[in-house]
């Protein structure tokens, strides 16, 4: 299989997994959200193919949301926005899995191991991401079909709630599951291979 094919198949299976995550739980729509399915909100930091996956995972779950078209719209925005953020935010680390991987395609260690520390504060930064962008644009939708009149200050309330909810699932559970993804060797070697 071709790695072209290969990252497609990937991204198609993180789309699904994120849909299939959120439509089952009931704490992933309305005000206060807590979608334990943006957990892999993460991967494009370490597979930029997956940005693609989460964008359209995220519009098939929101086509059962009762904020209707434009959640499906600007949540996927959102999510599109924040993947490439945190693509970017990766893209050292990325470098980096170059040297984990020898010319003849065996795995080689030489301190990415360690120098995988150097990498906290993309760690961090690719954690927010989610949060910056769906407390406003997620806000923003929900106050639009459940507070209209009053559009502000419920995008204000409801971007808050957004926020919340995201930061306890990105800071609490995609943090450290993603420190332990960048210090895995079979992690490490699956993704050295799909470069």
């Amino acid at each position: 299989m071709s790695i072209r094919l290969k990252k497609l198949v990937y991204a198609a299976l993180i789309g699904a997994v994120y849909a299939a995550l959120t439509m089952v739980s009931p704490l992933s729509y309305g005000p206060i959200q807590l979608r334990v399915s943006e957990i892999l909100c993460i991967l494009p930091f370490f597979f930029p193919a997956a940005t693609g996956g989460l964008v359209v995972g995220c519009a098939i779950s929101n086509t059962i949301s009762t904020a209707g078209v434009p959640d499906i719209v600007f949540g996927s925005l959102a999510t599109l926005l924040a993947g490439l953020c945190t693509c970017a935010a990766g893209k050292s680390f990325r470098l980096s899995l170059s040297s984990f991987k020898g010319g003849d395609g065996n795995v080689v260690k030489n301190g990415v191991e360690e120098r995988s520390e150097k990498f906290w504060g993309a760690s961090i930064l690719a954690c927010a991401m989610p949060v910056l962008f769906n407390a406003p644009i997620v806000g923003a939708v929900l106050s639009f079909t459940l507070t209209r009149d009053e559009f502000l200050q419920g995008m204000l309330i409801f971007g808050l709630q957004v926020g919340a909810g995201e930061a306890i699932v990105m800071g609490a559970l995609a943090l450290p599951i993603m420190r332990y993804l960048m210090k895995n060797d079979a992690v490490r070697s699956f993704l050295a291979g799909l470069s």
